[in-house]
């Protein structure tokens, strides 16, 4: 009987005994939905700006990047205030708890102050690195603005949906969400085209920007509302705003790394939007119409990849290496079937996808050939992305930022360098099947090491 108490018991945890399929279905469904949803309203976005020229849906490609690090920031502190209160209430440990939310509230004021002055002052240079096309700059400089001096509210939304998560409330983090996309959605056409009876001018692609805004912004107004009356595990005080090194050190020792990772996405795309400027703006255009597309099916994936990271890490603790193996399974055939739906839909279907964009006949010869190829490497990142979560799992985080540098930049960004100077765009997007293979490949050798390691001893 002692024994029995000293060894992990699976049975008090649903990650130890429901049915695999089950289980994974029900963890990932509320992440896929929320990004989702997200990833809706960016296409929205790009649907409406088509409909003003293609150079406004150049500038808001060029603007991604940029739009990208105030994520990757968000993100990053949101989740190492997560960990060390999460870490904090577990302990019972109040005053921390407490100090990690008001210190993840000071430092989204320093890293804000950031973004507003490179709205006011970096904005406009930024474009007129890329791009000669004088709308492509004014309305990119514009729309990056608005979203820099205003980012007060993306970056509140996603630390008050962090502290909602971290005490278990993540139900609020679907309404927060859900309602900052669909504001957007509804006031997209309002501002972009200009709504007379209300007297609301046509304000192009700055009253895109508006709309998103005015979307983050509803969308924080809720987190706050719902900490401050729903979540009874943290409370707010102005003495926990004061900045500490104890408290700073933990939330940044965690939160940094996310930010890197995601700063990584961002100089790739950077990187990619220089090398297509090259041939021409409607290249570059074509390249942020198929990360919006993409993003249908790339959501889903990592949906169910941070689903599969609890669960293993779980059963890891646990000693089950039979339910590790069996997620694992599981993730990489579901992984595969949203991935060949996603394949087949760009094969068979690019000029219905890029229909909704308003495509010029060169956009739309652009497009076809860069969705038919990029969309052939899809089938690899299913498999490479559903196997990478056992790195982070088994605390291997390191393996998946080393994939991770070799798909964004290491393989995707000379590849794509050296193709391109034959002269024929179509050739560059060869550079995501290649990188994908490559990634693919040390992929498979990481998890040799981490299964013979780690997972394959579990079974003796």
């Amino acid at each position: 009987m002692r024994q029995e108490k000293q060894l992990p018991n699976p049975k008090e945890n649903k990650m130890g005994t429901m049915p695999i399929g089950k289980l994974l279905f029900n963890m990932a469904l509320p992440m896929i939905i929320a990004m989702l949803v997200q990833a809706l309203y960016n296409v929205v976005d790009s649907i409406y700006v088509s409909r003003i020229s293609e150079s406004a849906v150049t500038a808001l490609s060029l603007a991604f990047p940029v739009q990208n690090i105030q994520i990757g920031f968000a993100t990053g502190i949101g989740v190492g205030v997560n960990a060390l209160l999460s870490k904090s209430l577990g302990e019972g440990n109040q005053d921390t708890a407490n100090r990690a939310a008001g210190n993840g509230v000071f430092l989204v004021g320093v890293v804000t102050a950031l973004f507003i002055l490179f709205g006011f002052l970096g904005t406009r240079p930024y474009f007129e690195m890329q791009s000669q096309v004088a709308e492509t700059v004014n309305g990119g400089a514009d729309y990056t603005a608005i979203c820099c001096i205003f980012s007060l509210g993306i970056f509140v939304e996603v630390l008050g949906e962090r502290l909602l998560q971290s005490s278990g409330r993540t139900f609020y983090t679907m309404i927060t969400q859900g309602t900052g996309a669909v504001v957007n959605i509804i006031l997209d056409p309002v501002f972009i085209f200009g709504f007379a009876p209300l007297g609301i001018p046509a304000m192009g692609i700055a009253g895109a920007a508006i709309a998103t805004v005015i979307g983050q912004w509803i969308a924080a107004i809720l987190a706050v509302i719902f900490n401050l009356k729903c979540n009874p595990d943290v409370q707010f005080s102005l003495s926990f705003l004061k900045p500490r090194l104890p408290v700073i050190r933990p939330i940044l020792t965690v939160g940094i790394p996310s930010i890197i990772m995601v700063a990584i996405g961002s100089v790739m795309n950077f990187s990619m939007n220089q090398i297509l400027q090259g041939f021409s703006e409607t290249a570059t255009g074509v390249f942020g119409i198929y990360f919006k597309l993409q993003s249908f099916f790339f959501m889903p994936l990592f949906g169910i990849n941070n689903a599969t990271i609890s669960i293993v890490a779980y059963n890891y603790g646990a000693r089950n290496p039979k339910r590790i193996t069996a997620t694992l399974l599981r993730t990489s055939i579901t992984a595969g079937c949203i991935m060949i739906a996603g394949l087949l839909a760009f094969q068979l279907l690019p000029d219905i996808l890029l229909g909704i964009f308003n495509p010029t006949d060169e956009f739309l010869r652009i497009g076809r050939s860069a969705l038919r190829i990029i969309s052939l490497c899809f089938p690899a990142a299913a498999i490479g992305i559903a196997l990478s979560a056992s790195f982070q799992a088994l605390g291997n985080g390191i393996y998946a930022t080393i994939i991770s540098l070799c798909r964004q930049m290491l393989v995707l960004v000379p590849a794509a360098y050296l193709l391109s100077l034959a002269g024929e765009v179509t050739y560059v997007w060869w550079a995501f099947p290649i990188a994908e293979v490559a990634s693919l490949a040390v992929t498979l050798f990481f998890f040799t090491r981490i299964y013979l390691r780690k997972i394959k001893p579990l079974y003796n």
